[in-house]
């Protein structure tokens, strides 16, 4: 059995972050001008999405490691994108929303995103896309 590396052209790990690149690019470039980072907009969308939620949530669905999330938080906060009080019942835990602000930077920028993904879905073709789609949960659900 040969031990040889497989060519980078055939490494997943190398696939996904050149077709992450291909995907974030128009994005990065959206969010430079709004003024927020790649991890803030995930958690701004999560929050949109999902409503008001404890941050281990947030941290679950945005990808991204709880001391991250911390400091993401924090820096939301201070531009008045999100807001943190105090669990109505556990006084030790804490809900995040997003404000009018935050929100409206999502509405402010929904049609380039829709747009962008929509390029991508025809270019791809609607089938190869939802295949795609379906095999990246598909690794993502595997167990460790």
């Amino acid at each position: 059995m040969s031990r040889d590396l497989p060519l980078t052209s055939r490494s997943l790990p190398i696939a996904l972050l050149r077709a992450r690149e291909r995907v974030m690019g128009p994005i990065r470039r959206m969010l430079a001008d709004v003024g927020v980072t790649e991890q803030q907009w995930r958690v701004l969308r999560v929050l949109k999405e999902d409503g008001p939620q404890e941050p281990t949530h947030i941290a679950e669905r945005a990808c991204l490691l709880l001391p991250s999330l911390t400091r993401i938080l924090q820096k939301l906060e201070a531009k008045g994108l999100i807001r943190r009080h105090v669990h109505p019942v556990d006084k030790r835990r804490q809900i995040v929303e997003i404000t009018a602000a935050g929100d409206k930077i999502i509405q402010d920028n929904i049609n380039l995103i829709l747009q962008e993904a929509e390029g991508i879905r025809i270019q791809l073709g609607p089938e190869r896309h939802e295949a795609l789609l379906d095999l990246l949960n598909d690794l993502h659900d595997l167990k460790s």
